[in-house]
């Protein structure tokens, strides 16, 4: 038999034959105080048979205590007292009535317990199929982020390799000016894909804090708006220190749940999009809005924005694949992607949103009561 079975057994069996030693022991606390208290009697054991047969798994336990609540009150409250008496009237009818109410609390509670434990395992399985798809738009979107720039970074060391061997072998130092700055452009390209590189590692990292729960759930705690958005900032403006932002926040203090890492991620998943993507001089616009049941971020940049045919799946990990851009070595796919994952996770929503004259990305975080 396998240890759950027989842990259910015996809290089954221990939990029964508590109920009858408690609902006895009432039982003779109300046969003393009150005279003539029969009907009261039954009604205890009645509440702790619904009990039984409530907490209980089968039918046997309800079906056991029946026969022990009209045993008892026939032996203990019925004259003449501490003698069996199977003849008094309405003893069988007693007997049936205990007994069909276990039959039918045993039979609901059951197709409850079955409920239930169908409904666990359908969430269960939901639950992994949401981690299966968001593992597959990811390994989409790895398979193009992560080649282009890694092939990039092979050309630019080997033609950095090549004009090392042109330099020692070119003694005129107009050209080996010429060539060190060929050289010194090939080394910042290769600092450029290592730092996206770094920054893809770390959302995949952040990713990976949701896949390895027991659920598409992370675990937060209240945390301050402001001091979420001001880490995230100070963060982005360390990546992108040539970045305009401008960044607009409540005046008043609001605290969400979330968790912190993740939700900063997203923000500067989102501002780095917007720099690097919408081609345009003028300054980012970051705004917080405190709504009733929500807190709403808004990433707004005035660009080039969004090709339409991108928006259908621009958060799913595809859309580097048919983007067709010069920086594709930057592509969005895996950083909206994560975004979405992320959000999702804290019970969220995120979308785009095209403008004739750029475009606006924008994810909401349930306030603690509707997160609940």
């Amino acid at each position: 038999m396998p240890k759950n079975k027989i842990y259910s057994t015996v809290h089954s069996l221990v939990f029964t034959f508590i109920l009858m030693a408690i609902s006895t022991f009432i039982a003779f606390i109300c046969f003393e105080l009150v005279a003539n208290n029969y009907a009261n009697i039954s009604l205890i054991y009645i509440l702790a048979l619904v009990m039984v047969a409530r907490f209980t798994e089968g039918y046997w336990y309800g079906i056991v205590f029946s026969l022990f609540s009209v045993i008892c009150i026939n032996f203990f409250f019925t004259f003449p007292f501490f003698k069996l008496n199977f003849t008094l009237t309405g003893y069988p009818l007693t007997f049936l009535i205990m007994l069909t109410i276990t039959i039918i609390t045993s039979a609901a509670t059951s197709h409850i317990k079955i409920q239930a434990k169908q409904l666990s395992e359908q969430e269960a399985i939901l639950n992994k199929a949401e981690k299966e798809q968001m593992r597959a738009n990811l390994l989409r979107a790895i398979s193009h982020d992560l080649r282009t720039p890694l092939t990039s970074i092979i050309g630019a060391s080997n033609s950095y390799f090549e004009l090392s061997e042109d330099a020692n072998i070119t003694p005129n130092p107009v050209q080996t000016t010429s060539i060190q700055d060929k050289k010194d452009a090939l080394v910042h390209q290769i600092n450029d894909d290592a730092e996206w590189l770094l920054n893809m590692v770390e959302n995949l990292l952040s990713v990976t804090r949701i896949q390895n729960s027991t659920s598409t759930k992370v675990n937060t705690s209240l945390e301050v708006v402001e001091e979420i958005v001001s880490e995230a900032v100070m963060r982005f403006k360390k990546r992108q220190p040539d970045a305009s932002l401008t960044v607009s926040v409540p005046d008043e203090f609001i605290m969400i749940p979330m968790d912190s890492l993740l939700i900063e991620q997203v923000i500067i998943n989102l501002l780095e999009n917007a720099s690097v993507h919408s081609q345009s001089e003028h300054p980012i616009i970051f705004t917080v809005k405190d709504n009733p049941q929500y807190v709403s971020f808004h990433v707004r940049d005035y660009g080039i924005g969004i090709s339409p045919d991108l928006i259908p799946t621009i958060f799913d990990g595809t859309s580097t694949r048919s983007a067709r851009m010069s920086d594709a070595h930057k592509g969005m796919g895996i950083g909206l992607s994560i975004c979405k994952t992320i959000v999702s996770a804290h019970s969220g929503t995120i979308q785009a949103i095209n403008y004739p004259d750029g475009a606006e990305f924008m994810f909401t975080l349930p306030k603690e009561e509707a997160h609940e």
